[in-house]
């Protein structure tokens, strides 16, 4: 239930109720909030087996945890019908990535050994070079400049 209190945020809790109630009525504001959770998880399971009953025999395996979205999905992922325990096994990330890898690093290396071997064999010089303008030459318009 307090999955998420760590050990310094409890002394805290602690300290604070002992402040705000007193030692002398601490035991008695303990036992009626362990009363109230009681009754409300008491309150809770009737509503749980009211429903149940309500929905028949058919939905006698329902649980309310499947109405969590995280749950549900999970529980369809995990179904077998689906199959999708073999795609998710047939597919290897790392192997697929190292594929990859593999092909772009021949890649560079052929384009490389093809570029020493002469400049003009068929390379394109990518470079963005600007040009001179003339001395009457106006500059070129740019509407999205203006």
């Amino acid at each position: 239930m307090f999955n998420d209190i760590g050990p310094l945020e409890l002394v805290t809790l602690i300290v604070l109720a002992v402040l705000v109630f007193g030692p002398d009525k601490l035991p008695k504001v303990i036992q009626d909030v362990t009363r109230t959770i009681r009754k409300i998880r008491e309150f809770s399971e009737s509503a749980k087996h009211d429903i149940r009953e309500e929905l028949g025999p058919e939905f006698k395996d329902f649980e309310f945890e499947d109405l969590n979205p995280k749950t549900f999905i999970r529980k369809q992922l995990d179904n077998e019908d689906l199959g999708l325990k073999e795609i998710r096994n047939g597919f290897d990330l790392k192997k697929e990535m190292a594929e990859v890898t593999d092909a772009v690093h021949s890649r560079e290396s052929d384009a490389s050994s093809a570029g020493a071997a002469g400049s003009s064999g068929g390379r394109i010089d990518m470079t963005k070079k600007p040009e001179t303008p003339g001395p009457d030459d106006r500059p070129p318009f740019d509407a999205d400049a203006t």
